[in-house]
């Protein structure tokens, strides 16, 4: 019988968390069976349980996870001693790297949260919310400083948050892109139309 292959960096458990990502997205969750997971993996459905709960169970740690990810970052640009455009611009690019480096993990995070059974969807909505709202925040300082133009905050928050969600068009597509030139252009496109001059 096979056994899920791990290393010394990477459980077995995140071996089967990332394996499950990977069949999310392309499937959906709702359509994904513990024993194609398991399939995937390598290993009969029931060895999956030595490891894990439930079909559930992966998806909450999925999303929260990539949650988890996001408010850590939004926390350490929040305390930077930078200025506000600087903040958007950094978090402009981890939005943009996390679809890049996590796409599986981010994918799922962001089309398949409404599978989640409370509490943890109304947690995971929870969270979500607060962290547009300190993103909406983080341009009204702008503005207040003189360094935005007196826009929205919740249309220029709304405008960056759809676009950076975008990339995984860009991602699924991609041919010979640079991945630099890619956070540079979106970067310049979202942000320097935003500074007061």
């Amino acid at each position: 019988m096979a056994k899920i292959v791990s290393t010394k960096n990477v459980s077995k458990k995140e071996v089967i968390v990332k394996k499950a990502a990977v069949l999310f997205r392309k499937k959906g969750f709702a359509a994904t069976s513990m024993r194609e997971l398991a399939e995937n993996v390598g290993v009969e459905a029931s060895s999956l349980y030595n490891h894990i709960g439930s079909k559930g169970e992966l998806l909450q740690l999925i999303c929260f996870e990539i949650a988890n990810d996001f408010n850590i970052q939004l926390s350490e640009i929040e305390n930077k001693k930078i200025s506000t455009v600087q903040k958007l611009e950094n978090i402009i690019r981890f939005h943009i790297n996390m679809m890049q480096d996590y796409y599986d993990a981010v994918y799922v995070a962001n089309h398949e949260w409404k599978q989640l059974e409370d509490p943890f969807l109304s947690n995971f909505l929870q969270q979500r919310k607060l962290y547009e709202v300190r993103l909406i925040e983080l341009v009204n300082q702008g503005i207040l400083k003189k360094e935005l133009k007196p826009i929205e905050p919740s249309v220029a928050i709304l405008t960056i948050l759809s676009a950076v969600r975008g990339v995984e068009f860009w991602y699924r597509h991609k041919k010979n892109n640079d991945r630099q030139q890619l956070e540079n252009n979106m970067v310049n496109h979202l942000l320097y139309g935003l500074i007061k001059k």
